[in-house]
């Protein structure tokens, strides 16, 4: 595995291995494929602007995990957001709590120069 593949962070373009797009007219694919197997991953350039990023197959399987990792967290997270935001409105389905919030509205506020913020301030 290339070093560049050993952390789980992707390298910024200004670290890859970089290739003039005419290099691959003189040295062919075999000759990009080289580079590219010796480095992980190449930047292209066409006079020194990056064009496209040629990757080994073990680069972009190391991408495709990574992007899927942080898939699943991202939805194991919105999971958990979701049940805790369920939970907090259960108590609106209980029988009384219409009874219960005309009451609580019906009632004047005495805040005495203080602000009321919520459970969590």
């Amino acid at each position: 595995m290339p070093a560049a593949l050993s952390s789980d962070t992707p390298q910024a373009l200004s670290d890859l291995a970089r290739k003039p797009v005419s290099d691959v007219k003189r040295e062919g694919w075999r000759g990009l494929m080289k580079s590219v197997d010796a480095a992980g991953t190449v930047l292209m350039t066409n006079h020194d602007r990056p064009e496209a990023v040629i990757l080994s197959l073990q680069s972009y399987q190391h991408l495709s995990a990574l992007a899927e990792r942080a898939q699943d967290t991202d939805q194991r997270r919105l999971q958990a957001l979701s049940q805790a935001f369920d939970e907090e409105l259960s108590v609106l389905k209980t029988a009384d709590a219409g009874e219960r919030l005309r009451q609580a509205f019906g009632q004047p506020l005495a805040l005495q120069r203080e602000v009321i913020a919520g459970q969590s301030f």
